[in-house]
This record gives structure tokens, C-alpha cells and sequence, in this order.
């Protein structure tokens, strides 16, 4: 009893107390808070089955029932009737209006089958991320008002809860908590203001104090009472890859959605969820499905079945198999969030949260064979999880282990009526007891509504009744009861009848419905021609975006710091910062006038690694965000980083497919694609750039011969690129061959793309002369040209050029790795086994001037006419002015007249002296370059008329200056700057 009461004066300022040891009222979750049972729309559109793909036929049938009119009182538009029949798809369906529904003739046989790569959903319910915070609360909250408290997660308090840094003597802080990365938001409603302080719809899993504040705000993007339900969703896979991962991840992805559903659904053979709400999520219910058979590693971030990151939400009825996180909260899901009655089977991982600080978390009568609950502290695990949860409950569940935490600032977590191995300083109570009620969650519910919600909870009790001394008839009733098939979830869940209407008769067919056919997308043209790299005719001119290597944490504060990327990849999450969706990216490009987008492999997969230690890792726990390799996992074996090893010579699928997708939004969008076939960062310098590198023998079937163990320098550095560029090492030639053959083959059909040898490249003649022979064998063999960069040392460079032979397959030379400053010529010499910060290190360079990048540019364009130059060495995002006179390609510049950009297309470098410099066109169009003070410079035009435009070097804004000049063989510019002098 003093356990109780001491519980209950604890609770004191908590939103809602029970006389009972629960932290909060956990019922407020669901559709509409369970407040009402899910709505049956009518049906408005029917899809009969048809073979072939059918993502178009579907999603015409959602786009015209989001057309219609919602009804008032329901705010349902109509279902998408789907019959019986297994419906190809080879694009996911997109759910983005309000009340809109996928609907299955039947469960069983109504299946959405999803083909292709893709590591998306097969289902989306997403609104629209619009939500705006209008002003700060005081002392003037309102009834009704729509309001975000945040919960700040100040230094003194991540101090309190000793997680800023996870030990080891190191300064080991950026995996430890810091302010603002785990600040709670509730999204609540305003019910009353009593006293001057405010109540809310339902309550707060964290006392209200003086870290939160409350913010109003409205949310008009964001969709309600849209679902899917009665079918099957099942993921396609390799079926030689038992472990494959380039297939669907996720069943159904809900995101800025509020009051929405997910029923009587089975998922097969998925990767990730088979259900994942994103933080945008409030009051989803999910009920009655299954997951079925999931297909992947056994790894991080894979496997998190039933998966919330969102708040409010009710998980009921669900079966999991295989899974290794099956009922599960996300990082700083802020709750209350219940699972309730959920199974599963033989599972791999513990249930509980998966992240920090998740809030509220109900577990109630679920059970986890094989495996543990963990309501604790999990220190570094998952990149600084610290504590996974507070003032959450199990309970009446059973676990191998169950494990519950007080928390250092004061708040709790419950174990009560539940069967484990029991571990932690939490409150414990009725251990190895069943208790009553049988359902927390539907007393509480039931308690709160005043009636009866069977209809909602529809509970699976279990007759506890056990005497240990039964007379004789009762030990033979329990031996006739024995006898009868117990009543699984699984069956409890299939049990559940669908009673929505699923007759297509009298509605629309999906096929007598008419869509405006889309304008279609002009194609570009890309081409070099006379040396320049052209779109469409024009100059391309623009910054280049440089893919990320290694950085990032799954974290919402940081998402938004982190470069975008292609080939990133946080499984259950699309949004800027995770796995950045393409369109989003090409957006990103032209808000920072980047045209080109080099792209290279991530330094390692595993952010483990960014300890830098060289140790093998005990298990497949991967802390994301992942960067791709461009080689699939095998399946076999075990790498170092405890997921199945590597297979050289098969391609991740994924990887090439987001990089195809990418270029050819890119192609549409007047872009370029670099593509980096080698990461030499890998092969050099620190020794774990080499632990966990596919190459490396012992991370993949192909015995690559490397030397194990690793011969590292001091037991620290690493120096393989001698082993790795040997090209007379007929086997590994043989496997770079088929390597460099297969990225060729990627982009075979991709006019927008450019092959280079790698990021950071410094290696040796011979190597580059095999990539580039092997290049020219592929073209001979398909009957296809694609664009080749050189961008290597400048002695590899000069040979590579003096053979002619090798030189017609080169059509770029990128000054990268040399140039040309104050001090003199920097050409380090490749092959000598340092990467470009070492050799930057033995090698004193001076400032680079206009005239440095000039010099270095005309040269190369001088000895090669015909090859376009581009310039990425130091100081190259302040000379894009010297790379246009210099008769470069690709030069930064910020000018997008698009006649201007026509009229430079055609320019060559036609004199330059004394800091002033001039390039000209067939039709004698002119730009000059005036860089000195000198009052009056006279320059050599041809005959004719011309309009003399001044332009910004900064800006790119164009200003004319004179119309219609007649100019007779020289012109004098008076003024230091930039002059466009258009011929007539």
C-alpha cells in the first residue's frame, strides 16, 4: 500500500491518475481517441482485376474518389474497391486527400503485389507537411485552440539524465544527448481554461513545468479519415536471395494524417514495417493484421514491424513472425502510444522503443516469444539511445525478459501482472500473476466513455482460473478443455468480420473514368561540342553538389544540417536528412543553382564505424543513416560489421535504381549525373576506412586475395591502394572488369551521365589505363558512347593523353588533384600511395588568382581541343569567371539568361593581357573580363552593331549599358568588370 500511495503523490501534476499504479490514462489513442468505431465509406469506385501492372488503373480510381465532395457529417469521400485477384504494382499507391479508402473484395484473395527495387511502401496515406506555428501561448490559451506543447530537453536536464556522454574516457559527445534533440511535441486541443490553466483533449504522458512551452498552430495539408483495409499486401522479392533487401520495406506509411486507419491487412515478406507512422502521425489505429514472412538481413533498422513514431496511437490485434523489433516506438515518439493484444513469433529483437525518450508507451497483454520488452536505459546502443522510455507501461504481457527503469529525473516506468525474467529498478508488481481487469486498455477506455466498447476492443480473454488442487471434476473439465485447439491471436485476428460493403454494384468502374493525358516532358539534349559541354545548345553553367560520405545521426534536429543525398537510406523514413526523396533533391539542386550532382559510395555503411576503431562488430545492429554501397550482400557469411558479406560482382540494386531515377529527373531538368565508380578514400589514410570496405577479403565472397589480417601501420593506417590498383593480378582485374561493366550498364541509356574514376583518386597510370581501356571495350561491345572524365594526377593525366588510343575515350578532363597557385605548379604524382590531404600535407601550395585557374584551364584546352575542362580544384567556387574566359566547362556562374548562356556556348578564348581577357563566337558575340583599375582598355571586336550589357559577377544580374553601338575594329571599356557585347 505505501507503494501505491507513494506512486500516486509522484503522479501529482501528471495529466491523468488512476487509483491504480498507471502513470496515465493510456486510452486516449486511436481513431478519433476510440471515441468511435472505424466508418465503413461507400463504395464509389471498383477496380476489377487485370493482369499486368496496375499502379496507373488503382491510383486513377484514388485520384478521382479525392476529387469528390466529402461528406459533411463524415468527412468520407468513398473507397477504392479493389476485387478478387492478386494486383501487380509496379509504382506504390498514394493516398493524399482526406477521406479516401483502399478497400480488398477480400482479404485472403484481394492481394496489392508490389514488384521492382524500391525500398519505399507499397502504400502511402500522406498529407501535406504544412503545419504552421502561429504564436507562443501565455496567459492567452483559448478553448479550442489546436496547440503543440514542447517539452524542451535542456543541458541541465540531459545532464541530470547523465547521457551527454556514454563513458569510455573519450570525448565521445556527439553520440551522447544534446539540447533540442529530444524535445517532446504533443499536438493537443484546448478543452477549457480552468484557473487560468488550460486542459487538453487527452493527457500528457510528462508533467507540464517550466522546460515545456505551448505553441498554436494549424495543419491544413493534413489528411483524416483516410485507410486501407480487408487485403493483402505483399512485397516481391529475389527468391535466390533468402536475405534480399532490394524489394519494399514497408507495408503502409502514414504521414501528416490524424484520425486514420489501417485494418484487417496481412503483409508479406517485407524488409522494414509492415505499418510505420511518422512523427506527423496522431490517433491511427491499426487492427487485425498480420505480418507474414519478412524478407532481409537480421540487422539494424530492419524488421520493426509495427512501428510508431507519432502520437496517439493504438496498435490492437496484431501478429508479428520473424520480426526483431515487432511492436515498436520511434525516437521521441511522444505518446500515449498502446499495443494491445499483439503476438509474436520466434522474434529477434526486443519490443519497447527503439529511440530516445519515447513517452507513454502502453504494452498491454502482449507477448513476445523468444524475446524481451526494454523500457530502459540502452546507453550507446543505436547511436546513443540513452533512455528508451518513461512513464510507459507492461502490462498482463509475457516476454523472455522484461525490463523497466526509474529514470534519474524522477519519472518511472511499470511492470505489473506480467510473466518474464524480470530486470531493473522500475515499478514491479503482481509478477507472475494474472490480474484483473484482463485489458488495461479497454477498462480505461470503457471507464472513460461510461459504456461498453467491446465493439472497439473486442478482447481475447483468457480463462485464468488454474487451481492447484482441483478436485477430481475439475481436473477432468480442464482435461476435456485441454483437448479443445487453443485460440491463437493469429486465429483471433482472422476471426474478425469485415462487414463494410465490398459489392461493386451500382458504382463506377474504374476504367469508364477519363484523365486529361499529361503534357508530355521535353527532352534535353546533351553534347559536347568544340570543347563545351551544352544543353539544348547552351552553356551549362552552375555550382556542383558533392554526394555526402559518412555524416548525419537520426535525429530531427540534425536532419535538416545534413547535405542532401541520393543513395542514403533510413529504412521507414522519406523526408530531407533520411532517404531523401528525388524529387525533393532536384528541388534542393536548383535553389542552389547546382547542376552537376557527383555522386560516390559512402565511406562506410555502418555509422558504428564512426568510432573509427578497427574491431569486428559482435552483431548485425547497424546504426543508420546508411550510406549504399554500390555491391549487394550476398546473404552468406558473415562481414565485419554483422551483416552477411558482400558479392563483388552483383549489383545493389537499389543503389543503381535511386541513381537511375535521379538522372533521369535530372535529364528532365537540364542537369548532370557525375558518377564516381571508385571512393579512394577507402584504400588510404585511417585504418577503419578499410574494416568495413566491400573489397576487403573478408567482407565478401570473393576472396579478393587482400591480406588478412589487415596489415595496418601502427596498428592505425592503412596503405592498400598498392594491392588494390594491381592490375596485373589477373583475378581482381577480372573482378574490377565486371565491376566497372555493371556501373556502365547501370546508366547505359542515361545521356546526362559522367563516368569518373573516383573521389579523391591519386592512383596509378596503369590502373587508369585499364579503366579507361575497359570503358572503350563496353562502348565497342554495346554500340554506345557515354561521357568519361579524367580527373587524376596531371602526369597520369599528360600520359593518358599522349595515347591516342586511350585518349579518344576520354571526352572531360577535370583539373582536380592539380593547379596551378602563387607558388608555382602543385602536380603531386599519382601512384604514390597517398591520398590528396597527405600529399597536400609534404607539398606547400600559395593562393590561387583568376589568373592560376586560367592558366591551368587554357593549357589542357589548348593541347585538346576537342575535350571540354572542367575545374574543381582549390578556390573553384570563386573562379567560375576564369573557367568561362579560359574556355572551360561547367563554371559556376550565377547568369540564367538563357541568351547569354546560348551565345557563350559557341565562345573560345581570343586574347588576354594585363589582366584583361576576351572570348568570342562564330558570329563575333564577345564577353570580356576587365580585371584591372586602368581608366580606358581598348579591345579588338569585329565590324558591326552591338547592344553592351554589364553584368555582376556575384549576382548574374545583367544591366545594359549602350544599344546599338557601331564598333569599327577596337572598343574602349572604361571601367573595371564584366561586358556582354552582343553582336546584332
Amino acid at each position: 500500500m505505501k507503494k501505491i500511495i507513494a506512486i500516486l503523490v509522484f503522479m501529482i501534476g501528471v495529466a491523468c491518475c488512476y487509483a491504480q499504479p498507471f502513470p496515465l490514462d493510456y486510452s486516449y489513442v486511436g481513431y478519433h481517441m476510440s471515441q468511435q468505431p472505424i466508418p465503413n465509406a461507400d463504395v464509389k469506385v471498383y477496380v476489377e482485376w487485370h493482369a499486368g501492372n496496375q499502379s496507373s488503373r488503382i491510383q486513377k480510381a484514388i485520384d478521382y474518389v479525392a476529387s469528390l465532395k466529402p461528406d459533411r457529417k463524415t468527412g468520407l469521400r468513398g473507397a477504392v474497391l479493389l476485387g478478387k485477384g492478386c494486383y501487380e504494382l509496379s509504382e506504390p499507391l498514394r493516398i493524399q486527400a482526406s477521406g479516401v479508402v483502399i478497400r480488398g473484395t477480400a482479404k485472403g484473395e484481394t492481394v496489392l503485389f508490389k514488384t521492382g527495387v524500391d525500398r519505399g511502401a507499397v502504400v502511402y496515406v500522406e498529407g501535406k507537411n504544412n503545419r504552421i506555428v502561429t504564436d507562443t501561448i501565455h496567459d492567452n490559451a483559448r478553448k479550442d485552440d489546436d496547440v503543440m506543447i514542447v517539452r524542451k530537453s535542456t543541458q541541465k536536464w540531459i545532464d541530470l539524465m547523465k547521457c551527454g556522454n556514454f563513458g569510455g574516457g573519450l570525448d565521445l559527445g556527439y553520440w551522447g544527448w544534446h539540447p533540442g534533440e529530444m524535445d517532446l511535441e504533443f499536438t493537443r486541443k484546448i478543452t477549457g481554461i480552468v484557473n487560468g490553466k488550460p486542459s487538453f483533449d487527452a493527457p500528457l504522458p510528462i508533467s507540464y513545468d517550466k522546460d515545456c512551452m505551448m505553441l498554436r498552430y494549424n495543419w491544413s495539408g493534413r489528411i483524416e479519415n483516410s485507410g486501407i483495409e480487408n487485403i493483402t499486401v505483399e512485397s516481391d522479392y529475389d527468391k535466390a536471395y533468402p536475405k534480399d533487401e532490394d524489394h519494399a520495406w514497408n507495408g503502409v506509411y502514414l504521414a501528416n494524417a490524424i484520425n486514420c486507419w489501417v485494418r484487417m491487412v496481412d503483409f508479406k515478406h517485407l524488409a522494414g514495417s509492415a505499418v510505420v507512422i511518422q512523427r506527423s502521425g496522431s490517433q491511427i489505429t491499426v487492427e487485425d493484421c498480420k505480418s507474414l514472412s519478412p524478407v532481409s538481413e537480421i540487422g539494424g533498422y530492419r524488421r520493426r514491424t509495427f512501428l510508431t513514431f507519432g502520437e496517439k496511437c493504438l496498435f490492437q490485434r496484431l501478429y508479428s513472425e520473424h520480426g526483431i523489433n515487432d511492436f515498436a516506438a520511434g525516437y521521441i515518439a511522444a505518446g500515449p502510444n498502446a499495443f494491445v493484444q499483439c503476438d509474436s513469433y520466434e522474434s529477434l529483437g526486443f519490443s519497447g522503443s527503439v529511440g530516445s525518450f519515447a513517452s507513454g508507451l502502453l504494452f498491454d497483454d502482449v507477448n513476445i516469444d523468444g524475446n524481451d520488452i526494454k523500457l530502459c536505459n540502452l546507453g550507446i546502443e543505436k547511436y546513443g539511445t540513452g533512455w528508451n522510455s518513461t512513464n510507459s507501461t507492461v502490462y498482463q504481457s509475457t516476454a523472455s525478459g522484461i525490463f523497466a527503469d526509474s529514470l534519474p529525473d524522477g519519472t518511472n516506468n511499470y511492470v505489473y501482472g506480467c510473466w518474464a525474467q524480470f530486470c531493473g529498478t522500475g515499478f514491479f508488481d503482481e509478477s507472475n500473476n494474472h490480474v484483473k481487469p484482463w485489458s488495461l486498455f479497454a477498462s480505461q477506455l470503457s471507464k472513460r466513455l461510461g459504456r461498453d466498447v467491446s465493439g472497439i476492443t473486442r478482447t481475447l480473454e483468457r480463462n485464468t482460473e488454474a487451481s492447484s488442487s482441483p478436485t477430481v471434476e475439475q481436473a477432468q473439465m480442464m482435461m476435456a478443455n485441454a483437448k479443445l485447439p487453443r485460440i491463437t491471436m493469429h486465429s483471433w485476428i482472422d476471426s474478425a468480420k469485415f462487414v463494410a460493403n465490398v459489392s461493386p454494384t451500382g458504382t463506377k468502374n474504374v476504367d469508364a473514368i477519363k484523365i486529361a493525358n499529361k503534357t508530355a516532358v521535353a527532352k534535353h539534349e546533351y553534347a559536347i561540342v568544340n570543347g563545351k559541354i551544352l544543353v539544348d545548345g547552351s552553356l551549362l553553367v552552375g555550382g556542383r553538389h558533392n554526394s555526402p560520405w559518412w555524416s548525419g545521426r537520426v535525429k530531427y534536429s540534425v536532419f535538416s544540417k545534413l547535405p542532401y543525398a541520393v543513395t542514403r537510406f533510413v529504412p521507414g523514413m522519406e523526408m530531407y536528412g533520411t532517404t531523401d526523396r528525388i524529387d525533393s533533391v532536384i528541388l534542393n539542386m536548383k535553389r542552389d543553382n547546382n547542376v552537376i550532382y557527383s555522386q560516390n559510395y559512402g565511406l562506410w555503411y555502418d555509422r558504428r564505424r564512426d568510432d573509427h576503431e578497427r574491431v569486428r562488430r559482435r552483431d548485425g545492429d547497424v546504426w543508420g543513416p546508411f550510406y549504399e554501397q554500390p555491391f549487394a550482400r550476398s546473404g552468406k557469411d558473415t562481414a565485419w560489421d554483422g551483416l552477411s558479406k558482400y558479392d563483388l560482382s552483383r549489383p545493389n540494386k537499389w543503389y543503381f535504381y535511386r541513381l537511375g531515377k535521379f538522372a533521369d529527373s535530372e535529364a528532365d531538368n537540364g542537369m548532370l549525373l557525375m558518377n564516381q565508380h571508385y571512393f579512394q578514400h577507402n584504400i588510404l589514410e585511417a585504418g577503419a576506412h578499410w574494416v568495413d570496405c566491400p573489397w576487403r577479403t573478408a567482407n565478401n565472397i570473393n576472396n579478393t586475395g587482400f591480406p588478412e589480417p589487415v596489415p595496418f601501420t601502427a596498428d592505425k593506417r592503412i596503405f592498400m591502394a598498392g594491392y588494390f590498383y594491381d592490375v596485373n593480378n589477373s583475378y581482381l582485374r577480372e573482378l574490377h572488369r565486371k565491376y566497372i561493366y555493371g556501373v556502365l550498364d547501370a546508366f547505359a541509356d542515361k545521356p546526362n551521365v559522367i563516368h569518373s574514376i573516383g573521389e579523391e583518386f591519386t592512383g596509378p597510370f596503369n590502373f587508369v589505363k585499364f579503366w579507361l581501356q575497359t570503358i572503350s571495350e563496353w562502348e565497342h561491345e554495346h554500340n554506345k558512347k557515354v561521357f568519361v572524365s579524367l580527373a587524376v594526377n596531371k602526369d597520369v593525366q599528360d600520359s593518358i593523353m599522349q595515347d591516342k588510343e586511350l585518349a579518344k575515350t576520354v571526352d572531360i578532363i577535370n583539373i582536380e588533384q592539380w593547379f596551378y597557385n602563387s607558388r608555382g605548379l602543385y602536380a603531386p604524382k599519382g601512384g604514390m600511395n597517398l591520398a590528396p590531404r597527405q600529399a597536400l600535407r609534404n607539398g606547400k601550395t600559395g593562393s590561387v588568382s583568376f589568373a592560376d585557374v586560367y592558366r591551368g584551364v587554357s593549357e589542357c584546352r589548348n593541347a585538346w581541343h576537342d575535350k571540354a575542362v572542367m575545374y574543381y580544384a582549390n578556390n573553384y567556387t570563386e573562379m567560375s569567371w576564369a573557367v568561362l574566359m579560359a574556355g572551360g566547362s561547367c563554371p559556376d556562374l550565377p547568369v540564367t539568361d538563357k541568351q547569354f548562356l546560348h551565345s557563350v556556348a559557341g565562345m573560345q578564348p581570343t586574347f588576354h593581357k594585363d589582366n584583361v581577357y576576351l572570348i568570342n563566337n562564330e558570329k563575333k558575340d564577345a564577353v570580356a573580363y576587365i580585371g584591372t583599375d586602368k581608366n580606358t582598355i581598348s579591345i579588338s571586336l569585329s565590324n558591326g552593331i552591338y547592344d553592351i550589357y554589364q553584368i555582376d559577377s556575384k549576382s548574374g544580374e545583367m544591366k545594359k549599358m549602350k544599344t546599338g553601338v557601331t564598333i569599327n575594329g577596337n572598343y574602349l571599356l572604361s571601367f573595371k568588370g564584366i561586358y556582354w557585347l552582343r553582336k546584332r
